[in-house]
This record gives structure tokens, sequence and C-alpha cells, in this order.
């Protein structure tokens, strides 16, 4: 048995989706490596997935991350 629990960082009010158990938690309750936020709002937390979905797909096409040439096969 382990004398010192490693402990989650966070504070009331601050939500967190976690990607393990798929919900929303506030706290935190699961480890960072594990969980997306923190979100302002439980309704924020909620959409988590879509938000990250959007954002995966704003980066997938700006031009400024690409290195890409008119040579270079994708």
């Amino acid at each position: 048995m382990a004398l010192f629990k490693k402990r989650t960082v966070g504070k009331p009010g601050e939500w967190y989706y976690c990607l393990v158990h798929q919900k929303v938690e506030e706290g935190p309750d699961c480890p960072a490596k594990d969980r997306f936020g923190p979100y302002t709002s439980r309704e924020e937390a909620q959409h988590a997935m879509d938000t990250a979905r959007e954002r995966n797909l704003e980066w997938e096409n700006d031009p400024k991350w690409h290195d890409r040439t008119e040579d270079t096969p994708d």
C-alpha cells in the first residue's frame, strides 16, 4: 500500500471531460492524461469531444501547419 496517494489537481467549479469514462466530472476525478479541461461550465465540458473534433479539422486545414509542397505526396 502506498504511503502517499497521488492527488489530481483541480478545484471545485472546474469541469472536465473524462476520456476513459466518457462523462463529465467536476473536480477532477481522473488523471490529467485521461481528461480534457478545465471548462468553466458543465455544458461546455459536455461538448468537449465536439470542440476537439472542430479544432482538429481547423488544424488539418490550416495552411500554416502544412510543410507539404506540390511535389510531396500526402
